[in-house]
């Protein structure tokens, strides 16, 4: 069964990921995460199954984040709240998110990715 890949294309850590998957053979569906991000439900599956906290899916490091200033929000914010606003903008979202539905992993480490996805 393919993984499910979100991923931005003009992202280096995105670009990598994808070579480390294509290096390996290992088949994927893309989705860009700005065009077509994870739904609310999806991305509530998506932390749930990861077993991360969900402050690892907010791209710290992006302008939006900076912008809103979630980095305080963080702080009080219900989970619902947080779940709510990563869903209104794939730019908050850290990339890539890969799933095969029972495992996920959160940007690219190339040692995490030999762990979960090399088969």
């Amino acid at each position: 069964m393919a993984l499910t890949y979100y991923g931005y294309p003009k992202c280096g850590t995105c670009q990598k990921a994808q070579k480390w998957l294509d290096e390996h053979n290992i088949e994927y569906n893309d989705y860009h995460i700005v065009e077509h991000p994870p739904s609310r439900e999806e991305l509530e599956n998506l932390y749930e199954t990861s077993g991360l906290p969900l402050k690892k899916f907010f791209n710290t490091s992006g302008k939006k984040y900076r912008e809103l200033g979630i980095k305080d929000k963080i702080k009080t914010a219900e989970e619902k709240e947080l779940l709510d606003l990563l869903a209104s903008d794939g730019m908050l979202l850290k990339r890539p998110i890969v799933t095969d539905g029972e495992q996920v992993t959160v940007g690219f480490k190339e040692e995490q990715f030999e762990e979960v996805w090399k088969q």
